[in-house]
């Protein structure tokens, strides 16, 4: 069976879940996501938006700048700390996840 952006990220989700408990599924505008101690950290495929990861906003321009990921902007409203990832990249996602479970809940 091909793979697909949402299996990739619940896959690469499950794996970062066995790394640190506090992952967790949860849910944000109506889907799925994943979270961290309850707070936000990603989502995928929501309306061809590949992966949507939170990260700090300057780390989040940085990337836009490199093009390795572009604004998230939902219904036109830009979410400054929220980076989008159109291009499947498990090794990239795998990598952004891991900085946004540090940005979001820091041990």
């Amino acid at each position: 069976m091909p793979q697909t952006d949402e299996s990739v990220f619940w896959e690469l989700i499950d794996e970062l879940q066995l790394e640190d408990s506090r992952i967790e599924e949860g849910t944000i505008m109506g889907g799925r996501c994943a979270r961290v101690s309850g707070e936000f950290l990603g989502l995928v495929d929501f309306k061809g938006s590949g992966m949507v990861v939170k990260l700090p906003r300057a780390r989040v321009d940085e990337l836009i700048e490199q093009g390795v990921g572009q604004p998230f902007a939902p219904a036109g409203k830009v979410f400054k700390e929220w980076l989008s990832v159109p291009e499947r990249d498990r090794r990239r996602w795998r990598s952004l996840l891991r900085e946004g479970v540090e940005f979001v809940a820091p041990r």
